[in-house]
């Protein structure tokens, strides 16, 4: 995973928040889930285990909640967002096979790679709506 290049000139005055902007890591995930029938959606975006819940709860509607596609099954990480957008569409742009011999390339078996993330949550059967979900309900 290369680097987008050079940093970007920032428009922030020179300071001590400033810097810390700029040198805070930041991380963008690409990432592909499966349903049971292998039905794939490729996605992206900046917190994996968040989203990843949002997919497993259902929580998002659209062409994964309609097929119940939410087992993870493959995903990398990234420095710069423009790195992982392109990465997102060049995978979208593969033919089936494609995705498929990258999934195979570091899960063979096809497990579910957040399986154990929420196990504690699946064990109760109840699901509470994630910390950043609530603070928004709460704020309104």
């Amino acid at each position: 995973m290369g680097e987008d290049g050079p940093p970007r000139k920032c428009h922030l005055k020179k300071g001590r928040g400033r810097d810390l902007l700029l040198r805070r890591e930041r991380k963008y995930w690409v990432y592909i889930l499966a349903n049971r029938s292998r039905n794939l959606y490729t996605g992206i975006t900046n917190d994996i285990e968040r989203r990843v819940f949002e997919h497993k709860t259902g929580r998002v509607p659209g062409f994964a909640a309609k097929y119940n596609i939410n087992r993870l099954a493959y995903f990398e990480r990234h420095r710069y967002v423009g790195e992982a957008i392109r990465r997102e569409k060049e995978i979208k742009s593969w033919r089936r096979s494609k995705k498929v011999a990258l999934i195979e390339s570091i899960n063979p078996t096809w497990e579910d790679l957040a399986a154990d993330w929420f196990s504690s949550l699946a064990k109760t059967k109840q699901i509470p709506p994630p910390p950043f979900l609530a603070k928004r309900a709460g704020s309104e």
